[in-house]
């Protein structure tokens, strides 16, 4: 079964209205032969922050080295985000394998007039994936209620309620407390239930649950909570101070900016604890890795710009005071709301605007905007439009706000993500040299066979992969069919979700297309300008850095050298660890005609031993005050933030961290000091020996994965032409995976940044019979490769030799370029 055709069942099971009670998942899951029985779960229940907390508790037992799954809704792109295993989202060939399994099944119930729901049966695929994948414990966010909700069919070994107020009066109750005693069937046997519920909501929790730990601020609705927490206020634009104390008080901070998610940090944190032997350092950690996109994100600060997902008023108020903590001129507001939402208690609770745009996010139950405008008016906001695009309605408020102005999207997390599209939306280009690669790039957007089969042959100039909802997808196409070039879409169409689409026409072709697309009023108008700049159409390079003068690598690939300054490295170990040794290696490497020298302390092979800060910082700190007058850019090769400060204090221009920002300060320091940072894509670092992990698409795999790290580090300041992409050859990928990455790099130029390759005498050389000892030529060749295909940077141990791949393949493109 193809990718789209499962989709497309699933989301079908929407139609099906939800009936109380666990039977229908319980019946789909014994069909499956009860995966739920292999695996340990955690439930979060409440009306608000079930999806924060349920991030924050499942990124603090990662820290502390659990396997763990978790299980969200909805999703803001892709179906496959609500099932995540160790951050990862689900496989597409996961769902497809899954739905051929059960389609069946699911038809014969439908006949019997007793089919599951989407939400019934997306709950049954998380468990058999967390089963499938082994993971030591799932994290499931409860969709309504507690009691008759699809995740109650699992018996959790721990479970929150995090607060309670009215919702879904009609199916959970007419009072705070009905609803509460719905949500406190989530209860463990085993363990006390974890709450952050007050006052007649906590009497409904405790007369189901029985023993509960009790989170909240202290003295707060004359409460005294077993755990204690205060929300310290905010410690940067992105990021808050909180407390939590269950008699050993921690501090921490978390990305998750209001008062109501210190106490979502406080319930995670306990929940945690009855699950796993997590530490103070696991916590820290792990609470302010919590990434949670749309829920108080702050995406530019000139003007402030927040996205956050408040869908009722108890959320909008959160909001409003959470946004009362920065400072602005004017509040320009783009509102999108669903009609069956209490669009009037929405707009009363959100912070007083002094304009709005309504706007109408890409679902049919979204409020008519015209009428979410009259709402508005009605609060007495005299500067009201509508946009009927969010996505034309977001640049419309960036436009006219000054740069200390605020824009803030919210009304709901559908409106947040066609918002966030301005900042994550992606057109790859495709590397069309035959029919066989027009079929792997139609193939890869889930086209059906048939149009793979019609487009194939037409696809031979220039090659676009990207996403847009279904309705822009369908009058892009119609555009670009006009003017003479091709556009596939995925076989999965749906008014409510993202698509995938193939484009490919001449030059001529998309220069037509965007001037066509500049004159559109529905989103189409802002893909167009990304499509000129994917395709250089206005004649102007992407540029590689923003500073003067410009690094070495915007003039063609350049050369890093590396020098590791430790003991143990794979292929140098101890060469150059005494530091007259690393001076004259850096000198050699200069004069061979490296750009870069890139100072490592810490060997990320297989098998390596962790290095302590202090011992890191002693070995590359001499090293970089040593060669800090030479004529080339220093990057120093850590996962440390703290190592990176010394470092950057030191003369490093760059950091390299092979991680891919797991330590949280990481990114901060780079923007604190205005430097350059690498971020590469890795699973684990050090290598995990052996460590499989499946990819779909490992090209479009690593680039979607990158796209996030990115925006983290924007997010902190960064601009993103000082971010610099690694794919991360040899972390968690085959031999065949890595020539896959080097064979299609040019592909990663769709993330706006740099790209680097390092593949110095890696394994993936055994692929093609290189042992260890054996790889000097391999990786000269692999160097000519990378800067043919548009690598900015090598990253190798030999410099003469691939200084001279480099050049010969740039002099093969431009014959003229090294004349004297």
């Amino acid at each position: 079964m193809e990718y789209h055709e499962a989709a497309e069942f699933l989301f079908g099971l929407r139609r099906f209205r939800p009936k109380p009670g666990t039977e229908s998942t319980a019946r789909l899951l014994a069909h499956l032969e009860d995966p739920q029985e292999g695996v340990e779960f955690v439930q979060i229940a409440g009306s608000n922050g079930k999806g924060s907390t349920a991030r924050m508790v499942e990124r603090t037992l990662r820290e502390a080295g659990l396997s763990v799954g978790l299980y969200t809704s909805p999703h803001l792109e892709d179906l496959r985000e609500r099932i995540r295993v160790d951050g990862r989202k689900i496989p597409k060939s996961s769902v497809s394998a899954f739905v051929a399994e059960i389609r069946e099944h699911v038809t014969e119930r439908a006949a019997d007039g007793e089919s599951p729901t989407f939400f019934e049966v997306l709950t049954a695929m998380a468990i058999q994936e967390f089963d499938r994948a082994d993971v030591d414990v799932a994290v499931l966010e409860v969709g309504i209620g507690g009691r008759y909700d699809a995740t109650s069919v699992v018996d959790p070994v721990a479970s929150a309620v995090t607060s309670v107020t009215l919702e879904h009066t009609g199916i959970l109750g007419d009072t705070e407390a009905e609803i509460a005693r719905d949500k406190a069937h989530v209860t463990p046997a085993d363990a006390p239930l974890v709450t952050g519920a007050s006052g007649e909501a906590l009497e409904g929790v405790r007369e189901v649950a029985g023993e509960v730990v009790t989170v909240g601020f202290d003295g707060e609705d004359d409460r005294q909570p077993d755990v204690r927490v205060a929300y310290e206020g905010r410690v940067n634009h992105t990021e808050a101070a909180v407390s939590i104390d269950d008699g050993s008080p921690l501090e921490a901070r978390i990305p998750l900016l209001g008062r109501h998610q210190a106490e979502n940090a406080g319930i995670a944190a306990t929940v945690a604890r009855q699950v796993a032997d997590v530490s103070d350092a696991d916590l820290q950690r792990g609470l302010r890795n919590a990434h949670w996109p749309g829920r108080f994100e702050v995406l530019e600060t000139e003007p402030l710009v927040v996205l956050d997902g408040a869908h009722n008023p108890g959320a909008c108020e959160g909001l409003a005071e959470t946004l009362s903590s920065y400072e602005y001129d004017d509040l320009t507001l783009v509102a999108g709301v669903m009609h069956d939402k209490d669009v009037t208690g929405i707009a009363d609770a959100l912070p007083t605007p002094d304009a709005v745009v309504a706007t109408e996010p890409g679902l049919e139950r979204a409020e008519d905007p015209d009428a979410l405008s009259t709402v508005f008016e009605r609060t007495g906001v005299s500067d009201v439009r509508t946009i009927p695009d969010v996505r034309d309605a977001l640049e419309a408020a960036i436009a006219e706000s000054g740069a200390d102005d605020c824009v803030l999207v919210t009304g709901s997390l559908f409106a947040v993500a066609e918002a966030r599209s301005r900042w994550t939306s992606l057109q790859v280009p495709k590397r069309v040299r035959d029919i066989d690669d027009a079929r792997e790039a139609l193939s890869s957007a889930d086209a059906t066979e048939s149009d793979v089969a019609d487009a194939a042959g037409s696809a031979i100039h220039r090659v676009v992969k990207t996403s847009l909802r279904y309705r822009q997808a369908t009058a892009f196409r119609e555009e670009l069919l006009r003017i003479g070039g091709e556009c596939t879409l995925s076989g999965l169409r749906r008014n409510d979700e993202r698509i995938d689409a193939v484009l490919s026409g001449t030059l001529e072709q998309f220069t037509r297309l965007v001037d066509r697309l500049a004159e559109r009023s529905d989103g189409l108008a802002a893909v167009g300008r990304e499509l000129e700049s994917t395709l250089e159409l206005s004649g102007e390079a992407q540029s590689g850095g923003g500073d003067d003068p410009s690094p070495p690598w915007t003039d063609g690939t350049a050369v890093m050298g590396i020098l590791n300054v430790t003991p143990d490295s794979f292929h140098d170990g101890g060469e150059f660890d005494a530091l007259e040794d690393a001076v004259a290696r850096a000198e050699a490497m200069i004069e061979a005609g490296a750009d870069v020298i890139d100072v490592g302390g810490e060997s990320t092979r297989p098998g390596a031993d962790p290095v302590s800060v202090e011992t890191e910082i002693d070995r590359v700190v001499p090293v970089l005050e040593a060669i800090g007058d030479l004529d080339a850019l220093l990057s120093i090769d850590t996962r440390k933030a703290a190592v990176a400060d010394a470092a950057l204090e030191a003369g490093a221009d760059i950091v390299n961290d092979v991680s891919g920002l797991e330590d949280p300060e990481m990114r901060f320091v780079v923007a604190d000091h205005d430097a350059s940072l690498i971020v590469m894509h890795s699973v684990d670092a050090p290598v995990i020996p052996d460590r499989e992990v499946e990819y779909d698409d490992v090209v479009e795999d690593v680039i979607d994965q990158l796209r996030e790290r990115i925006l983290l580090a924007e997010k902190a300041g960064l601009e993103r032409e000082d971010v610099i992409v690694d794919p991360g050859i040899g972390f968690a990928k085959s031999a065949p995976e890595s020539f896959e990455l080097l064979d299609r790099l040019a592909e990663f130029r769709a993330l706006g940044c740099p790209v680097l390759f390092g593949h110095s005498h890696k394994s993936m050389f055994a692929h093609i019979g290189c042992e260890s000892g054996e790889r000097l030529e391999p990786t000269v060749a692999a160097s000519a490769l990378a800067a043919d295909r548009g690598a900015d940077l090598v990253r190798v141990h030999d410099v003469p030799e691939n200084v001279a791949a480099v050049r010969t393949a740039l002099a093969a493109r431009d014959p003229d370029r090294f004349e004297p």
